[in-house]
């Protein structure tokens, strides 16, 4: 049951991308604190990959009107047309995380409330991915759940799909890719409750 609410998260956001933007809207940039960690990693003006941009508000927006040029990836068509409405400078791209391959690098790589959405093994496979569309001390910043598991929450009154694996096993994959992780707090209280994963590349 649980592999088959992983299959529908793309139908869902895209369906209900409007209702997404208006609860994103109403919850604010709560993230800032964790967003300046990982501005700390990054040169000046340098690119970042957000990988689930959803329709860019509040993460992106914030980080471009900082100066960094940001390419957003989301599965939602409908998501990106607000992104390509609302920041036309920057480049915006329907795609699938789990497939893709730019062939470019990048000085940050965002991850936030979207690397959950996929199963188990679809994470595992993300760090390789990760690792090649990092500049040389690129950061790395994802979120996460508390323990390994599946979880069905909801949204907008559907089934809305979560996974996780455990501390050790993200610090494992991060360092066999190259990473070291900077920061780690689990269920945040600062941050909504979010477990928060950041990394740079050494």
């Amino acid at each position: 049951m649980a592999s088959e609410e992983a299959g529908r998260i793309i139908d869902l956001y895209q369906r209900k991308a409007q209702d997404w933007i208006e609860s994103r809207a109403r919850a604010g940039l709560f993230e800032k604190p964790w967003l300046e960690r990982f501005r700390s990693l990054l040169p000046p003006a340098g690119p970042i990959l957000d990988l689930g941009c959803g329709s860019a508000e509040p993460m992106a927006a914030y980080l471009i009107g900082l100066g960094h040029p940001v390419v957003g990836v989301d599965s939602s068509p409908a998501m990106i047309d607000v992104c390509r409405k609302h920041f036309p400078g920057q480049e915006w791209i329907v795609a699938d995380m789990r497939t893709l391959a730019l062939r470019r690098q990048f000085s940050g790589i965002l991850a936030w409330d979207s690397f959950f959405h996929l199963g188990h093994d679809d994470q595992r496979r993300m760090f390789p991915l990760f690792r090649e569309h990092a500049a040389p001390n690129a950061a790395l910043m994802f979120t996460s759940g508390p323990a390994h598991g599946e979880a069905i929450g909801s949204f907008s009154g559907e089934p809305l799909y979560h996974a996780s694996l455990d501390a050790a096993e993200y610090r494992s994959l991060l360092d066999r890719s190259g990473f070291r992780v900077v920061s780690h707090i689990m269920e945040d209280p600062d941050c909504g409750g979010h477990t928060v994963w950041l990394a740079q590349l050494i």
